[in-house]
């Protein structure tokens, strides 16, 4: 985990937000400017948890080329894959990365493999509600409460002694399977075990944090994001009795927070051919100051210079700074 946030250390300084904890950008990225012969539609159909910065990036990319038409859909990252091999998108958000069998479906069709940009950086949070007494779980803790590798929990059982908590039973709230969220909480937080048929699944990743909120015993896995002030996001230690870190953007890039990630888009690039302008120049305003200040807006934590270099390298596109 470590290695793989180690280039966005150097990002900036943390600033308390009241929705989510929030950092300045990258003062290497460069603003974006506006260039000539780009009109046209484009499609994104994927993940849920990026369905909000998705339509922030578009309604920026908007206002910058007012005749172009942008269409967001967010039913789950499962839905991109297909229908960036079928054409019906230009962009494919995913909260976790492309499965070996996904990429070789596409390989199959286009003889080459599908292009990954991280775009930024997110914190899945556990969140208990506001007035819940417990601040904190282990991994280990975390998969026994959510998966069939242990049994009904009570908040006792989890090291909670108010006796107006203890016995009552934890309500269980999750994503759906199509969900990259889903996908990626059972992998990285159930070590793969299957959840509990108990788990509440939710439509979207704000319907989560929603349930909980309303919930004075539930407890729900959700992108800190979505964070809002009736619940609280529970501190995690990646084995029992270690230190716990909070789900912020400090532990996230240094890989102490142990449910990390990149949220992800995937694009359709032949290797060693020119962009059209339109997903180009999105491109380019995605790793801009203005696409990752739309990062920060909606709660995640935005991408380093050097991240913004690579991956605008993948697609052939020229770095200036």
């Amino acid at each position: 985990m470590k290695k793989v946030f180690a280039a966005c250390i150097a990002v900036g300084t943390m600033v308390a937000g009241a929705a989510a904890q929030q950092m300045q950008v990258d003062s290497a990225l460069p603003n974006y400017t506006t260039a000539q012969g780009v009109s046209g539609s484009i499609k994104s159909i994927g993940s849920d948890t990026l369905n909000n910065l998705m339509t922030y990036w578009a309604e920026e990319y908007k206002k910058l080329y007012p005749n172009v038409k942008i269409e967001i859909e967010g039913k789950g990252s499962s839905t991109a894959p297909p229908a960036l091999i079928e054409g019906q998108a230009q962009f494919g958000p995913m909260s976790r990365p492309m499965k070996g069998a996904e990429i070789d479906l596409f390989e199959k069709k286009y003889g080459y493999k599908p292009t990954e940009l991280r775009t930024s950086v997110d914190a899945l949070a556990v969140y208990v509600h506001k007035d819940c007494p417990l601040s904190e779980l282990s991994m280990d803790q975390i998969r026994k409460v959510f998966s069939v590798d242990g049994p009904e929990m009570t908040w006792g059982d989890v090291g909670v002694k108010d006796a107006a908590w203890a016995t009552k039973p934890i309500s269980l709230y999750g994503r759906n399977s199509a969900s990259g969220t889903y996908g990626y909480f059972k992998e990285h937080a159930l070590s793969k075990k299957d959840y509990k048929p108990s788990v509440k699944e939710q439509p979207g990743s704000s319907a989560v944090v929603q349930a909980v909120s309303t919930d004075k015993f539930g407890m729900g896995y959700s992108g800190l994001g979505y964070k809002t002030a009736d619940v609280k996001a529970l501190k995690v230690s990646a084995k029992e009795g270690e230190k716990t870190f909070e789900a912020n953007s400090a532990n996230a890039y240094e890989g102490t927070y142990p449910l990390a990630r990149y949220l992800l888009v995937y694009i359709n690039h032949k290797p060693g051919t020119a962009l059209d302008p339109l997903r180009a120049e999105f491109i380019k305003m995605l790793y801009s100051r203005q696409g990752q200040e739309a990062v920060v807006k909606d709660g995640y934590f935005p991408v380093t210079a050097e991240i913004a270099r690579e991956d605008l390298k993948k697609v052939g596109l020229p770095v200036k700074f």
